[in-house]
């Protein structure tokens, strides 16, 4: 039989118009590195205004302003006659003490809540550039900020040591060929060596073009209430990191305090009778189509409030309640947003975390945790050439 020539191989479409929306685009990696850099902008300076006695739904709509703005002044020319959507993916929350989470009061809401010194202040946001979202949260003690001279001491030194730890064993572990179970057995063994519990239904997800929680999960705290399945990381990927530890038992509990953050269900549908309801649907699949928001976001806020109430009924919006660990517990939370790039793992937030020389503890790092930190952050080294000329 006679040779034949080799073919080349034939590339899928539907491969390439993927790989146009991952990171294998330095247009998006671009992206995601701006979104990125306005949410550590905003993380500032939120910071900045985290004092004694500041009024937290002030913080939380200084934070989605400041993100408002910054997006305002980078991608304003159109692309094939639309303009690149940008701004708010997560809404600013600050949650105090006990408060885990979601906490993102309105200004209707009776006695609104005051910041006071002494006070675990948790901050959390998301920012995006035509859908490529970075998330960052940050936990501060209202008064001086911790130095290595002066580090914070005792139970919450122990707590923000161990979570720092775990930020950092994250970032080693995820690269490619690396699983979502190791993580969780990293942060288990970190939680384990300090006396620290990891905070239930606290999840890193996978993230993608306008997906804020992708299908690939690393999960915090196992339990038999809540399980995910295995996955191996991918070059190209993205994930937000999701650490949260607590001096408590680590169980969390919805507070009586109002929801205000929700995520349109798509795949959810209803004919709505209230016309409050349909103001507020129609908001959201004009504004915030797929990813979270807050009520305080709507120009008619009580009709939004009156509406959130039958679309939450018949599932169009997924609710982001405010969670509460046991009163007098500690809790700090950090999250951040990892790239899984050919050169190695990078954070494109800032360092959502003080160094751990920061927080004094008596706590000793477990080997294998050790071991894992001493991992290179690079992935792909240059091989040497073997065959050089010798002089």
């Amino acid at each position: 039989m006679a040779a034949t020539e080799e073919q080349p191989p034939v590339s899928n479409p539907a491969d390439d118009e993927e790989a146009e929306f991952t990171l294998a685009n330095s247009d998006v990696c671009t992206k995601y590195r701006e979104a990125g850099r306005i949410a550590s902008l905003a993380l500032k300076g939120i910071k900045s205004q985290i004092i004694d006695g500041a009024n937290v739904v002030n913080v939380c709509k200084f934070g989605d302003t400041v993100i408002a703005e910054a997006c305002k002044a980078i991608y304003q020319k159109k692309v094939n006659g639309k303009a690149v959507e940008k701004g708010v993916a997560f809404p600013t929350c600050v949650s105090i003490n006990e408060v885990v989470c979601h906490w993102c009061p309105l200004e209707s809401d009776p006695d609104p809540p005051a910041i006071k010194a002494g006070d675990l202040v948790k901050i959390d946001l998301g920012v995006h550039i035509d859908g490529y979202i970075a998330v960052l949260a940050d936990t501060v003690k209202v008064g001086a900020a911790p130095t290595p001279e002066a580090p914070l001491k005792d139970a919450e030194g122990n707590l923000f040591h161990a979570a720092t730890l775990m930020a950092e064993a994250a970032t080693k572990l995820i690269r490619p060929k690396r699983t979502n179970q190791e993580v969780t057995e990293a942060w288990e063994a970190i939680a384990a060596a300090f006396g620290v519990s990891l905070v239930e239904g606290a999840l890193s997800h996978q993230m993608k073009r306008y997906v804020i929680d992708g299908n690939k999960v690393i999960i915090g705290k196992r339990d038999h209430s809540m399980k995910v399945d295995a996955a191996t990381f991918e070059l190209n990927e993205v994930y937000s990191v999701d650490v949260c530890v607590s001096t408590g038992d680590g169980k969390v509990k919805n507070s009586p305090a109002r929801t205000t953050v929700f995520k349109r269900a798509v795949d959810k549908s209803y004919r709505l009778k209230m016309k409050a309801s349909r103001y507020l649907f129609n908001e959201v699949n004009s504004k915030f189509p797929t990813l979270p928001f807050t009520l305080r976001a709507f120009d008619d806020e009580k009709s939004a409030r009156m509406g959130v109430v039958e679309c939450h009924k018949h599932d169009l919006v997924t609710p982001y309640p405010v969670l509460l660990e046991k009163e007098g517990a500690g809790v700090v939370h950090f999250k951040f947003t990892v790239l899984i790039l050919p050169s190695g793992t990078v954070k494109i937030t800032e360092s959502a975390c003080e160094p751990a020389a920061c927080f004094a503890t008596e706590s000793t790092v477990p080997e294998e945790i050790k071991a894992i930190l001493a991992l290179s952050s690079k992935t792909n080294k240059k091989k040497k050439n073997k065959n050089k000329d010798k002089k």
